[in-house]
């Protein structure tokens, strides 16, 4: 049976690997940089949820810089995605599914470390959200537009969503790989519908969204 912590690792260094693929990919389709751009926000799109969970539970110094494995899975996704990114036909769609996976590991290993180090259900989801989040949220103030996480109304949900249903399978005594796949596969499906039929939290009464 595989222990939690290293469910939670394998999850992590999963996330850290679409991120940087997503970031990356960005990079060179929105904001055409050259490899040190690139380089930098595939890392900072993937460590950065990371290190706002760290730094927020107090586990410092963050596990980015603990565990050497992070920054090798980062640096390579990065490049994976400048060698190969202008060949993608679907380049707007593959940017998308990665960005939905990374927020579905983080989201879940984010609820998790919170539950770990003692915090409260509720604050466990929130801080899996911000897990989720935080990655995608920094590489969109980097290249100058306005983040995800506050235009598109499904994009914070499917996170709490996903960190929701961790807290829940923690507090039923349920941890390990089934629940962390439902979790996974919720939060995923959840973004990627949203996405499909521009579907958008509610927004104030009399407002229309441009």
């Amino acid at each position: 049976m595989i222990h939690v912590s290293t469910l939670l690792l394998a999850l992590d260094l999963a996330g850290t690997a679409v991120f940087a693929l997503n970031g990356a990919l960005t990079a060179v389709r929105a904001a055409r940089l050259d490899i040190v751009g690139v380089l930098t926000l595939g890392i900072v799109t993937a460590i950065g949820g990371g290190i706002v969970r760290d730094v927020i539970i107090g586990y410092l110094p963050p596990s980015t810089f603990r565990d050497w494995r992070y920054l090798v899975v980062a640096a390579t996704g990065a490049l994976v995605a400048f060698v190969w990114g202008r060949r993608l036909d679907r380049m707007t769609f593959a940017i998308d599914v990665f960005d939905a996976l990374g927020l579905s590991f983080f989201a879940v290993t984010g609820a998790s470390k919170a539950l770990d180090a003692g915090l409260g259900p509720i604050q466990a989801m929130v801080l899996g959200a911000i897990t989720g989040v935080g990655g995608g949220t920094i590489r969109d103030v980097m290249i100058g537009r306005v983040p995800t996480v506050l235009s598109s109304g499904l994009y914070a949900i499917p996170a709490l969503v996903g960190a929701a249903i961790t807290v829940v399978a923690a507090e039923l005594g349920l941890r390990g790989w089934p629940a962390a796949v439902v979790a996974v596969v919720a939060c995923f499906v959840i973004r990627l519908v949203g996405i499909r039929y521009d579907l958008n939290a509610p927004e104030p009464p009399g407002t229309q969204r441009a």
